[in-house]
């Protein structure tokens, strides 16, 4: 039980990054690192007590920096994508760069995963908390930005994060962690076999480029109806319309926000995965809207942690967050952030066995 902070290799431009390790009296550990406020690993036991990694990712900082599969990275300040890398605030135009098509995509090219953040660590708490400042106009939004995100492991198996941050004038800020889950193992293969529940009655359809239509669609009668635990690929091979635009799943579900009867006050139970072979489960709490599922559609990555081979469908990300390209529909749940107002968010990955 306890911290312990090692070194990780160096950012593109030849800064030092740190690798903190955080373990808790069950012997389940994380490793986070500076570099984009990632969460590198996570050290979970299956039923018969051995720890085994379920988080992909690499050995090193300077491979992160080289990949654009976002593992384990904190995405700001707007995570998924916003249609034709522009959106209207307070009655201005604001331009993005246009890096997924015509879109805009988690921010990028300068995502905050690719940032050497601040941090503080608080050794009782088994607690990170990593901060940065991003100014005015800073990937093209306006305002600056004060955020910080704070990690926690629990000493019942939970990884805490929360997001806060404070604008000194209006701006968008949606945000996400962008881990990639393996149950079996982060170099055990397809997650297909995984059986998932999602508490939602309906889901966003996309287009072919994958921007929501604007369109909420009810699960009922669909391949994206997880209400009832089912497998990730029971349903992911069916040319059915929605699976084809998004080669997979790739799309965010309108959660049910009633609260859930957790350890987290305020929180709401959206998804909970499980791994036979393993018996371990991830159960998913938090405050926001939507949750975006997605299968590892176009993972081809020939060389993860330890050499391992991730291929299509290594890994799954369950990514909290407001919809996507909310700015573009006014009825969505808006992520505008009034200039003062606190922004503050809460998810928790819950892992124990089945």
């Amino acid at each position: 039980m306890g911290v312990k902070i090692t070194s990780f290799g160096k950012t593109p431009d030849g800064q030092p990054v740190s690798l903190i390790i955080l373990r808790n009296k069950n012997g389940m550990s994380v490793r986070l690192m500076d570099f984009g406020a990632c969460l590198v690993s996570v050290l979970v036991p299956d039923r018969s007590g051995t720890l085994v990694d379920v988080a992909l990712g690499y050995d090193s900082a300077g491979e992160y920096a080289g990949s654009g599969l976002f593992f384990g990275g904190t995405v700001g300040r707007n995570a998924n994508r916003i249609a034709n890398a522009r959106f209207v605030l307070g009655g201005v135009k604001y331009h993005l760069a246009a890096n997924d098509g015509k879109h805009n995509l988690h921010s990028m090219p300068d995502g905050y995963h690719l940032r050497l953040w601040d941090f503080t660590v608080y050794e009782e708490a088994l607690r990170v908390i990593f901060r940065l400042l991003s100014r005015h106009m800073d990937q093209g939004f306006p305002g600056n930005l004060d955020v910080s995100v704070t990690y926690a492991l629990t000493e019942d198996n939970g990884v805490v994060i929360h997001y806060h941050g404070i604008a000194d004038r209006d701006t968008l800020v949606n945000m996400t962690n962008h881990t990639y889950f393996n149950l079996a193992g982060h170099g055990a293969g397809s997650i297909l076999g995984h059986v998932l529940t999602v508490n939602a009655d309906a889901f966003l359809p996309i287009d072919e480029t994958c921007i929501p239509t604007g369109e909420i669609r009810p699960v009922a009668g669909t391949p994206f109806d997880f209400r009832a635990p089912a497998q990730i690929g029971s349903r992911i091979h069916l040319p059915e319309e929605q699976l084809l635009c998004g080669k997979g799943y790739d799309h965010n579900f309108v959660l049910n926000t009633e609260r859930s009867a957790s350890g987290y006050p305020g929180l709401h139970l959206c998804a909970k995965v499980e791994e036979d072979a393993s018996g371990r489960l991830m159960e998913v709490y938090t405050d926001q809207p939507g949750m975006q599922l997605y299968t590892g559609n176009f993972i081809a990555e020939p060389s993860g942690k330890g050499g391992a081979a991730y291929v299509r469908h290594s890994g799954f990300c369950l990514e909290t967050q407001r919809y996507p390209d909310t700015p573009n529909h006014p009825y969505f749940p808006t992520t505008i952030l009034p200039a003062g107002v606190p922004y503050d968010t809460v998810t928790v990955y819950q892992f124990g066995i089945s």
